[in-house]
């Protein structure tokens, strides 16, 4: 199952890609009927097996894509959770000026979206798995302009933490890939990410980035056997 294919440039795009070629059947969620549009023909290229709409702020919208991976499989090997969402305002202020509302919106959807993902795959993983979220590195030190994400990208990393020392006597997995600064449409709404993107490459050591399918080769490595000791890690 993959969450948060937006378009040919998502991150999960490029995890799907990979996946898809090591010969996973797919299921994919796409946010609304506007987004649809894009998705679907990228789920088409995928020969997904479902595509069905998942905005984590509808209620019982969850449920119902779990219900369909169920009827449809009966079981699941792999989740990628890729979403993350802040209002513009409150993503290009400062944290202490963090509206309420704000604040509770971006863990639900960045963070809190994972528990609940986490929760419903649980009986659908009956043979174990692995479960993988997208942070940055901004969770862990503070990176100019990035803002109240750091704080909850920090959440979602101990989240992940705790959701493997929970879930792993089942068998499942749970890890958050933190892929550095990516030209993706979500990392578009933060200021001066151009500049961001030149001061990553610049400080890198072979001074370039990794692209979506670089991703994606991580993730296929930590929901294969080949990773099967490998757990509540984040990966950089």
């Amino acid at each position: 199952m993959i969450v948060g294919i937006a378009n040919d440039n998502s991150i999960a795009y490029g995890c799907a890609r990979v996946l898809r070629d090591l010969g996973a059947e797919l299921a994919v969620t796409y946010l609304n009927s506007k987004a649809e549009k894009y998705v679907r023909p990228l789920a088409d290229q995928l020969e997904a097996s479902l595509v069905l709409p998942l905005n984590v702020e509808e209620p019982g919208q969850l449920e119902a894509v779990f219900r369909d991976v169920e009827a449809h499989w009966g079981k699941l090997d792999f989740l990628i959770h890729s979403i993350a969402f802040c209002p513009m305002d409150d993503l290009h202020g400062r944290v202490v000026d963090c509206s309420r509302e704000g604040f509770l919106q971006a863990m639900h959807v960045s963070c809190f979206s994972f528990v609940e993902m986490a929760k419903l795959a649980e009986p659908l993983m009956k043979d174990g798995g692995s479960l993988i979220t997208m942070t940055y590195y901004g969770a862990d030190k503070v990176v100019e302009n990035y803002n109240i994400m750091g704080p909850v990208k920090a959440a979602l990393e101990s989240t992940s933490r705790y959701l493997a020392h929970e879930l792993g006597p089942k068998g499942i997995r749970v890890h958050a890939v933190s892929p550095g600064p990516l030209k993706t449409r979500a990392a578009s709404g933060i200021a001066h990410f151009d500049q961001l993107i030149d001061e990553a490459i610049a400080r890198a050591p072979q001074n370039k980035l990794v692209d979506i399918e670089d991703v994606g080769q991580t993730c296929a490595f930590l929901i294969s056997d080949i990773s099967r000791a490998i757990t509540g890690r984040s990966f950089m």
